[in-house]
């Protein structure tokens, strides 16, 4: 294994050249690590093994110590045997590579891997992928900053009733692109997240658009998720939900 991953770092570095060297030193320490949001190359990628790249396992330490009192709070619902830490990669509109990770339900852990590494190699594109907990679970903050994420112990937005997300049983999409709107009882639009208003008119085009035609849609339907889009007393065009 190590001389496989030295001689593809080689390859790499002929392509690259020397000045490349600490680069891909630099990604590879990054994917051991699983820094989220950081740019890898795909020489790193394939010097690391992407059989690493797409993987569910149990919550690690570092990951739940983070979780505490944002995402994750003391509640008779769900607990850290019943969630899953996933690692995958993702493409952004710019062709780079980014690491991004995910906690989700132990129920859906394979197929979000499957779906997501099926987007990866169609390098359909999503801008960021980090859990909410950097956002301190602000669930508007991170729709503005266009993050995909799953797992979060909160309510539905403007209810009191849990939301599938709470269970780890459902994935917001390229958030910003792909708003929540719900029509208030006094006729005006709630709509999340409030820089999202541009993009609920569904027939114009722009980035990152969830449609029925869409690679994502398939996907999560083929795996037995319903999307928000076809809701009809709302529309939640970002919401995959099992």
């Amino acid at each position: 294994m190590k001389k496989t991953v030295f001689l593809i770092a080689m390859l790499c570095l002929m392509l690259t050249g020397v000045k490349g060297q600490q680069r891909i030193d630099e990604e590879l320490t990054a994917l051991r690590q699983w820094k989220a949001t950081t740019v890898v190359s795909e020489c790193a990628v394939k010097a690391y093994g992407m059989d690493k790249c797409f993987i569910a396992e149990k919550i690690p330490d570092n990951v739940w110590a983070r979780m505490q009192g944002k995402t994750y709070k003391p509640n008779n619902d769900i607990g850290r045997q019943d969630l899953r830490y996933l690692r995958l990669l993702h493409w952004d509109l710019d062709n780079q590579i980014h690491i991004g990770e995910m906690v989700c339900n132990q129920k859906i852990a394979n197929d979000l891997v499957e779906i997501f590494k099926q987007l990866f190699e169609a390098r359909y594109p999503i801008e960021r992928m980090v859990l909410p907990d950097e956002y301190n679970a602000d669930d508007e903050q991170q729709m503005r900053a266009n993050n995909t994420s799953c797992f979060c112990y909160r309510p539905v937005a403007g209810s009191g009733h849990l939301s599938n997300h709470a269970l780890g049983m459902a994935v917001d999409l390229n958030t910003l692109y792909n708003p929540y709107v719900k029509r208030r009882t006094d006729g005006t639009l709630f709509i999340q997240p409030s820089t999202g208003e541009p993009y609920i008119h569904r027939e114009a085009n722009f980035p990152y658009k969830i449609t029925k035609t869409d690679l994502a849609y398939r996907l999560f339907t083929e795996h037995g998720f319903t999307w928000g889009g076809e809701w009809k007393s709302l529309k939640d065009y970002q919401h995959f939900e099992r």
